[in-house]
């Protein structure tokens, strides 16, 4: 095994230290034109791509030389068990991915932290173990994708599209790295055989391929419903490049302000109505939005935006670290350490990673700072609930200004804001009816006695299972608020394409939603209204589990499976569905295709 291991080092050699001698330079450059550890989250994106590419040219090159059929036979008729030899080549493979991407990014983090004074936290070292973790994973994906049948093979990237892309950061995050490599590694394993065609043994190496294989039809379904509205969008007649249905939310949501008041204050009955409306015709309508999508978490591995800002004045960049919870100053003249930043003039530590907003403002998810240049210290200004967390930046309306959290929406003195320096008193609060997830926008108006607010909910709906409707509400002066209106919209998609996701598999829909949030936090932003399906749906999905269960039973007898193999297998499409029996008639072919295949 050692052997093994020590002739694919030898044979990749002279390749992976002139590529990781690329990517050194590569990170080189870009450290002197910018801070690589302080960028967006899709910055890191494209890097974690081209690591997981870099893996998977690497995984097609290598296996791609074994997969001929009598160099595949005389690798596996070694002195060594299949598995050994695949464990040897994963481990070569991980080694030459460890040089070529892991180490020249140890460097850069050693250089940046020795002779610079940017911010290098523990959190950092994690990423290149993170990064290897990926070429390793995109390294397995090929292997598997050529040593595999191909009726499937290339399936079993569903894998890493639904657990990589989920919600995770952090240690949690390279646990789920682990979880993937762990479980594409015994896919391989299982791969490694004489006869490349047969499918995979029963039991769990069965259940390990059915799973990935079984989400990548599943994938590939929701990609075709993407593709027919792509074809109804070049007819023109596509509710979102046509006119769209009256009294629908794609109409609502591109309406202007005023109308939108206007048509809702139509459905009140209060007294009020109509002087409400003559009041917006000569009003200036203010819009609000949920803005912000994450907060940054502690320790987590990536930024959703750099954690940073300038001080023009004193040409000083503030850089925020994790394990310090400070801001750490940077000269911009001499590149020079210049102290730190906290909040209050002790540098008092903050409690949550910050979001800069601009030089003037820093937000973290419950509170909001002012920067004060002249004294160099942060001062509190808003702070919400610690339960409640910031959806958008303030907004002014009048002497009023606007705070958005996930639960409610505030009413500040604006002219107190702006002349005080101290922390600020809500003068009202009006909560927010349903979760900020649903929340499409928000326009209001000042009246003489208070504000006249409206709320579309449907984000995210627009095509999807989401309900929608408008509702109107009146705050008074002295903070108390009630409804005056409510007004449903009607879906502008037909009933099955907006539940499509769930009637194809109701058990594959909800594991793709788990497997999301496997080993993450609850995130305020994304909570949604509950979704309600109409009985249609559910008999449709019920009809479709039926079809799978009476095909899977007439399919299962002509193959060379046990009756509790077939009951398995019956009893998962039952549950799973149409995605379960394509899993079944690509995994286990017929007898006539598999003396077929083997004759050929």
């Amino acid at each position: 095994m050692l052997d093994l291991i020590k002739a694919e080092l030898l044979r990749f050699r002279v390749w992976a230290i002139a590529a990781a001698l690329l990517h050194a330079a590569t990170l080189g450059f870009f450290t002197r034109v910018v801070d690589p550890l302080q960028q967006p989250l899709f910055v890191y994106q494209v890097v974690a791509s081209v690591y997981v590419v870099l893996g998977l040219l690497l995984g097609l090159h290598q296996i791609g030389g074994y997969r001929r059929p009598n160099t595949w036979l005389h690798l596996l008729h070694r002195p060594l068990p299949a598995a050994r030899i695949a464990l040897a080549l994963a481990t070569a493979s991980g080694l030459l991915l460890t040089v070529v991407i892991a180490l020249p990014l140890l460097l850069m983090l050693a250089m940046q932290a020795g002779f610079s004074a940017r911010v290098v936290d523990t959190r950092h070292l994690w990423l290149p173990l993170a990064a290897g973790l990926l070429g390793c994973i995109g390294w397995l994906g090929g292997a598997y994708a050529l040593l595999a049948p191909r009726r499937y093979s290339v399936l079993v990237f569903a894998l890493p599209a639904v657990f990589l892309l989920g919600d995770a950061s952090g240690i949690a995050a390279i646990g789920v790295q682990w979880l993937v490599l762990i479980w594409l590694l015994g896919l391989l394993v299982a791969a490694f055989k004489p006869d490349l065609s047969a499918p995979p043994r029963a039991g769990i190496a069965e259940l390990a391929t059915a799973v990935p294989v079984t989400l990548g039809i599943y994938l590939l379904a929701l990609l075709a419903s993407m593709g027919y509205q792509i074809i109804w969008i070049a007819l023109g007649s596509h509710p979102l490049n046509s006119t769209p249905p009256a009294g629908g939310f794609i109409e609502t949501s591109r309406m202007r302000g005023d109308a939108l008041l206007q048509a809702g204050l139509l459905q009140s009955r209060d007294d009020s109505a109509e002087v409400w409306s003559e009041q917006v015709e000569l009003s200036e309508v203010v819009s609000l939005i949920a803005e912000f999508d994450a907060f940054p978490k502690r320790d987590e591995l990536t930024n959703p935006a750099p954690l940073e800002f300038d001080d023009d004045e004193r040409r000083v960049r503030w850089i925020f670290s994790h394990d310090r919870m400070l801001f750490s100053g940077v000269n911009l003249a001499d590149r020079k350490h210049a102290g730190v930043l906290g909040s209050g003039s002790a540098e008092t530590p903050l409690l949550l990673p910050p979001l800069p907003l601009d030089g003037e403002r820093v937000l973290t998810s419950n509170t909001l700072y002012a920067y004060d240049s002249e004294l160099q210290q942060l001062n509190p200004r808003i702070a919400l609930p610690p339960s409640e967390t910031f959806a958008a930046p303030p907004a002014p309306l009048g002497a009023a200004l606007l705070v958005l959290s996930d639960r409610a929406l505030y009413f500040y003195d604006r002219r107190a804001f702006s002349e005080r320096s101290d922390l600020q008193i809500s003068r009202a609060r009006l909560a927010l009816p349903a979760p900020i997830g649903s929340l499409e926008r928000i326009d209001l108006i000042e009246l003489l006695d208070g504000h006249l607010v409206s709320l579309v909910y449907g984000r995210a709906g627009v095509d999807g299972p989401f309900d929608a409707w408008q509702t109107l509400w009146q705050l008074a002066a002295d903070g108390s608020a009630h409804e005056i209106a409510r007004r449903e919209l009607k879906p502008d998609f037909p009933l099955a394409l907006r539940h499509y996701g769930w009637w194809l598999s109701p058990a594959l829909h909800s594991l793709r939603a788990q497997a999301s949030q496997l080993f993450a936090q609850p995130d305020p932003m994304r909570a949604h209204e509950p979704v309600s399906r109409p009985v249609a749906i559910y008999t449709l999905a019920a009809a479709l589990m039926l079809l799978a269960l009476v095909v899977a039973i007439a399919l299962s007898r002509r193959m060379p499976m046990s009756k509790a193999h077939q009951l398995v297998w019956c009893g998962a499409c039952l549950i799973v569905g149409l995605p379960a029996l394509l899993a079944l008639w690509l995994l286990r072919p017929a007898s006539g295709r598999a003396a077929a295949a083997g004759s050929a």
